[in-house]
C-alpha cells in the first residue's frame, strides 16, 4: 500500500496522573529521522517507543511532542529516607569544615535529586498510560498517511494512463514520420541534381531511419509506465522505487526530444516531460 510521509496525528488520555496529549508530525525525507519531546517523568520510555516508531515508520522526518497535564489532585510522594540521610551526614560534615554554622533549608533539601520522588505505582500507571496513547497516536498517523498516499497514487495512475496514450499516439506516426524522412532525402538529391545508386540510397535512407528511430525509448518508457503500475500496486514501502522510475522516465523523454525528427512528436515528448515532472513531485512525498 501506498503511503505518505506527510500527516499529523494528535490523541489525548485522562488519567489519575492528569492528562496526556501527543502530537505526531510528519513530513518528506530521504531516510527516518525521529525527533521526541518527552516530560521528564517519561524520559525513560524513549528507546521503546522509538522502536515502536521505527516498527510503523520506514521514512519521513518525524516530530514527537508528549505534554503532561497535571490534575486537581496531587500525585503520592515518597522521600528516599536512604538518600536524605546520606545527604545530611554530608551536610554535617560540611558544617563542620565551616567556621559559621550554616542553616540548611528544608524546600531546598527536598529539591535535591532522589530525595523526593513519585509513588512506584503511580509512576508505572503512568508509563503505561504514556504507552497506549502512543501507539493509539502512530496509528492514526499511519491511517493518515495512509490516507494521503492512496490520493498520490490515484495522482499518479493518472498520469500514468495520459503517458501510455502519448506513447501510443507516438507510436501510430512512426510510420508517417519514416516516409517523410525518406521523401525529403530524396527531395533533397533531387535538388541537388545527384544520380545516386538506387541501393546506396536505401543503405542511406536506413542508416538515418535508424540514427532517429524512436521504438526502443518508446519499447522502455511503456516498460516504466508498466513497473510504476506494478510498484503502485504492491504492499511494501516503494517511494525510492518510484523516483528511481522517474528518473529513467525522464531520461527515455530527453532521447525521445533529442532523436525526433517530427515536430508533433517533438512537443508529445515535451508534454511527457512535463507528466513526469509532476509525478516525481508527487513521488517525493511517498514512503
Amino acid at each position: 500500500m501506498i503511503a505518505s510521509m506527510t500527516g499529523f496525528a494528535r490523541s489525548e488520555l485522562a488519567g489519575p496522573a492528569g492528562t496526556l496529549v501527543c502530537e505526531i508530525r510528519s513530513v518528506n525525507h530521504r531516510f527516518l529521522d525521529a525527533t521526541l519531546r518527552l516530560p521528564d517523568s517519561c524520559r525513560a520510555l524513549e528507546p521503546e517507543l522509538r522502536q515502536l516508531l521505527s516498527r510503523e515508520l520506514k521514512r519521513g522526518k518525524v516530530d514527537c511532542t508528549l505534554q503532561q497535564r497535571s490534575s486537581e489532585a496531587a500525585p503520592n510522594l515518597e522521600i528516599d529516607h536512604a538518600a536524605l540521610q546520606r545527604l545530611l551526614t554530608r551536610i554535617n560534615e560540611l558544617s563542620a569544615a565551616v567556621p559559621q554554622n550554616a542553616r540548611v533549608d528544608l524546600i531546598e533539601l527536598l529539591r535535591f535529586p532522589g530525595i523526593l520522588r513519585q509513588d512506584t505505582a503511580d509512576s508505572e500507571t503512568l508509563l503505561q498510560a504514556v504507552r497506549k496513547l502512543f501507539a493509539d497516536t502512530i496509528s492514526e498517523l499511519v491511517r493518515t498517511r495512509s490516507r494521503e498516499g492512496e490520493r498520490l497514487a490515484v495522482l499518479i495512475r493518472q498520469r500514468c494512463e495520459t503517458l501510455a496514450s502519448m506513447i501510443t499516439q507516438v507510436r501510430a506516426r512512426l510510420p508517417e514520420v519514416h516516409a517523410r524522412i525518406r521523401a525529403r532525402f530524396a527531395e533533397r538529391l533531387k535538388e541537388l541534381g545527384a544520380n545516386v545508386d538506387q541501393d546506396r540510397f536505401e543503405q542511406e535512407v536506413l542508416l538515418m531511419l535508424q540514427r532517429f528511430d524512436v521504438t526502443e525509448e518508446l519499447d522502455r518508457l511503456e516498460g516504466h509506465v508498466e513497473e510504476t503500475r506494478h510498484t503502485l500496486a504492491g504492499n511494501e514501502p516503494a517511494g525510492r522505487r518510484l523516483d528511481f522510475l522517474m528518473q529513467e522516465f525522464n531520461r527515455e523523454a530527453n532521447t525521445l526530444s533529442s532523436k525526433s525528427q517530427d515536430l508533433e512528436t517533438t512537443r508529445a515528448a515535451v508534454e511527457m516531460k512535463v507528466l513526469i515532472e509532476q509525478m516525481r513531485e508527487q513521488v517525493q512525498n511517498i514512503e
